[in-house]
């Protein structure tokens, strides 16, 4: 009877108390649905599996910024005045006009930068404040990306940098390139383009350089536009590295990332730890672990390009 009468005082868990209740999630998406469908389906998979369904207890509200980041504070406006549970973001810009609108709301970045960096956390351990999430802060990977290159090119000595001056990340992306570029030999040409006006010219300027190779620094405006950025690289037989596996798999000579979609597969344990009564505070910032290469032998084979067995045989994907 003890236990019983104990049990009854209890709190009802979360789950319970919201019994017969929609829950809604605002998404910020860079880009379109069909551009992001991939990670996107991963996060909804992820929340599937948690018990969340669409139509049934959970209502997703999107927002895409179609590629132009000067939508976001916006876009993100518009999220908070929905209401939401929580905001869910991907990427440094993104992330940064949600958490200028509402310091209230939670907020779960399902991929991001240096979140340290750009303010937007106190630490990775004690996030502090209304946002937490995964954080991609492996400033090496570029260094890596650019070894890679150089072991597909061996004669590769200049490559053009294409970035985005407006993301928090590229300052630190570009000093973790220069440091990995001197070891190598290889000299850098960044370029800049912060926006669609940008990167026609952007590409022109790489154009009349003339580099040998070229690699991005990460980040979703660039990834919403990899359409155009692939066409030029194809037109000017161009070898290049990429931080996003889309590209590869469009055309791309070769792709290292993180695993995005795991990501947001597990983005989704913070939204339900959240919606259970955990604060972003006192959730610790996850970062990934596990890294993936991506070649195109297709795209290889148009360049003249022979990958060596070292790479080959730690692709994690090769399409043919």
């Amino acid at each position: 009877m003890a236990l019983a009468s104990a049990l009854l005082a209890a709190p009802l868990p979360v789950a319970a108390q919201q019994a017969g209740r929609i829950l809604t999630i605002g998404y910020l998406g860079n880009s379109s649905p069909p551009l992001e469908s991939n990670v996107v389906e991963a996060f909804r998979e992820g929340l599937r599996q948690l018990g969340y369904v669409e139509g049934r207890n959970l209502i997703l509200k999107y927002e895409w910024a179609e590629g132009q980041q000067e939508q976001f504070p916006a876009l993100a406006r518009e999220l908070v005045r929905l209401k939401p549970d929580i905001i869910v973001t991907a990427g440094t810009p993104g992330t940064l006009a949600a958490k200028q609108a509402t310091q209230s709301i939670p907020i779960v970045v399902a991929s991001a930068g240096d979140l340290v960096a750009a303010g937007l956390v106190s630490s990775l351990a004690k996030p502090g404040g209304n946002l937490t999430g995964l954080s991609v802060l492996a400033p090496e990977l570029e260094g890596k990306r650019l070894e890679l290159l150089k072991e597909a090119v061996p004669r590769l000595s200049r490559v053009a940098v294409l970035r985005n001056p407006a993301n928090p990340f590229t300052p630190i992306a570009w000093k973790a390139q220069q440091s990995a570029a001197e070891a190598l030999g290889v000299k850098l040409e960044p370029v800049e383009a912060g926006g669609p006006n940008d990167l026609d010219r952007a590409l022109a300027r790489i154009k009349a350089a003339h580099p040998g190779g070229l690699v991005i620094i990460p980040d979703r405006f660039l990834l919403a536009y990899r359409a155009s950025i692939l066409q030029f690289t194809v037109k000017n037989r161009l070898p290049n590295m990429f931080p996003f596996r889309e590209f590869a798999r469009e055309g791309g000579l070769m792709a290292y990332e993180a695993d995005y979609a795991a990501m947001y597969r597990r983005a989704a344990t913070y939204v339900d730890k959240i919606l259970k009564g955990a604060k972003p505070a006192d959730l610790p910032v996850e970062q990934p672990t596990k890294f993936e290469l991506v070649l195109n032998l297709k795209t290889a084979k148009a360049l003249s390009i022979t990958f060596p067995p070292s790479i080959l045989i730690r692709a994690d994907q090769v399409i043919q």
